[in-house]
């Protein structure tokens, strides 16, 4: 079953002289469930990608299709609910709250859309993360391997429709990457989460169902 379909979404900075294109018809789908790794070089248009599928931009020109609903129909404050109920964001730097323990960060976005915290959930979620024993810890007290986790729980508290990772290992040492890869993947498989990471490194990628390649804002292989 699909769960995302862009259709020639195409994104235009600035005019004439200083005309870019970020992105030209990028078109692919992804299926529930499925594991997505979006690679190229830096200034490829991955990022920007991705930031238009989780509704943080808006394109050009262009479409993307969330269980059927093309989210640039929305209005701002139907945008701001999908980025808060079904996209989970992970990102290269973390981005924890520094006064808050890793139980409160990863319960944040519930509290955010005044939503219970489902305790069983919250449990089974920490024990997955590895973090039940750090729980009650602040950020600066943590690694940057449990910080990242942290944020990944942050990312799957809501049952988003989409996870989007952005470089998720970039500020990692080699065996905490492959711990969160690893993570990432058991999440993938046990809780059937579709995930859409980028990355510009082929060893982390290559965990992927499927990897996209990106240049110069196109798709060069992988759009099925």
């Amino acid at each position: 079953m699909e769960i995302l379909k862009v259709e020639n979404l195409t994104k235009i900075y600035g005019k004439d002289t200083t005309k870019v294109v970020a992105l030209d018809h990028v078109s692919f789908s992804v299926e529930k469930g499925e594991f997505v790794a979006i690679v190229g070089a830096s200034g490829s248009g991955k990022s920007t990608l991705l930031h238009l599928i989780g509704g943080v931009d808006r394109p050009t020109s262009g479409k993307v299709l969330v269980d059927g609903e093309d989210i640039f129909n929305f209005d701002e404050d139907k945008l701001a609910i999908f980025r808060r109920r079904q996209v989970g964001l992970i990102y290269q730097f973390y981005n924890l709250i520094p006064i808050l323990n890793v139980e409160e960060n990863i319960t944040l976005p519930l509290a955010l859309d005044n939503r219970q915290v489902d305790q069983e959930k919250l449990q089974e979620l920490l024990l997955l993360l590895g973090l039940n024993n750090r729980k009650n810890h602040l950020p600066n007290e943590l690694s940057g391997g449990q910080q990242q986790r942290t944020s990944i729980g942050r990312a799957l508290i809501t049952n988003p429709a989409l996870i989007l990772a952005d470089e998720p290992t970039g500020n990692l040492d080699t065996k905490a990457s492959e711990e969160i890869v690893a993570l990432l993947k058991k999440t993938n498989k046990e809780l059937k989460q579709t995930i859409v990471m980028i990355t510009h490194n082929l060893e982390i990628a290559a965990a992927a169902d499927r990897i996209i390649k990106l240049e110069d804002g196109k798709i060069v292989d992988g759009d099925k």
